[in-house]
């Protein structure tokens, strides 16, 4: 099911279901900072498999997903310029897929990084799961991780680049869900303060932050994948229906 492939010179998983959705529906997974891959977990490839999921996984070390260059994953290119200006057409010459019939799958630092692609990129990016999305990431700058300090000057200047500082009020991915264990100590306030900040905006979302079992990892997000992934089909088929806006002709 799973090949591993080159894309400008960088690796990247490819899972392809035995039977692909009709609606030829794809998923970017973007992955944690640990670099776990989706390649032995039996409750993501289940789910991928029900759902006729063609999914592809960029790998690019501890970037966070950034604009930022990480010289662990590039000298020059930034994970969010190979996302964009690599994987997308990539994908779109492969199998003729292109936004916004793309969804964004994400655990730990790679669900903050969907969030901020959505956030950023709401037209291109409409659909975004995250589970357990690392949203507050400056604080690792505060205890000295050395990959983040090689991309940010400063704490705060960590703190301007996180998800929530890309929230526009005016224009939001259409759909978005996150979730987050209680038990997880270090991320679910800032996934709470989420929540609450897209309430206070009146921006749709749906979010569980309620459900618990196993705190950060994979014994949590094993449990949340069947959600996630059931949510990012039915809003990926919702995409596909929308009719396409037409530009009224100029006089």
């Amino acid at each position: 099911m799973w090949t591993e492939e080159t894309v400008a010179g960088h690796s990247c998983d490819v899972f392809e279901p035995q039977t692909p959705h009709a609606d030829n529906l794809l998923v970017i997974y973007l992955h944690g900072v640990h670099m776990e891959r989706l390649t032995d977990k039996p409750s993501f490839i289940d789910a991928f498999q029900r759902h006729g999921l063609r999914v592809v996984a960029p790998m690019t070390k501890r970037s966070w997903w950034t604009d930022r260059v990480c010289t662990e994953f590039d000298a020059e290119l930034t994970a969010e310029t190979h996302l964009l200006g690599n994987i997308l057409p990539w994908v779109a010459a492969r199998w003729d897929v292109e936004p916004p019939t793309v969804g964004l799958l994400g655990t730990s630092m790679g669900g903050q990084g969907g969030l901020r692609f959505s956030y950023k990129y709401p037209q291109t990016f409409p659909v975004v799961a995250a589970i357990a999305p690392a949203i507050d990431y400056q604080s690792r700058y505060a205890e000295g991780d050395e990959s983040i300090r090689r991309m940010y000057s400063s704490e705060e200047e960590t703190r301007q680049d996180t998800a929530l500082l890309h929230i526009h009020a005016l224009n939001w991915p259409r759909h978005q869900f996150f979730c987050c264990d209680p038990a997880d100590e270090r991320w679910w306030e800032s996934v709470d303060r989420l929540a609450m900040k897209l309430t206070s905006l009146g921006i749709p979302h749906e979010s569980d932050l309620e459900t618990t079992g196993g705190g950060h990892g994979f014994q949590y997000y094993d449990m949340m994948a069947e959600k996630a992934i059931e949510f990012l089909v039915s809003r990926l088929e919702q995409e596909r229906r929308r009719l396409p806006i037409v530009k009224p002709l100029e006089e």
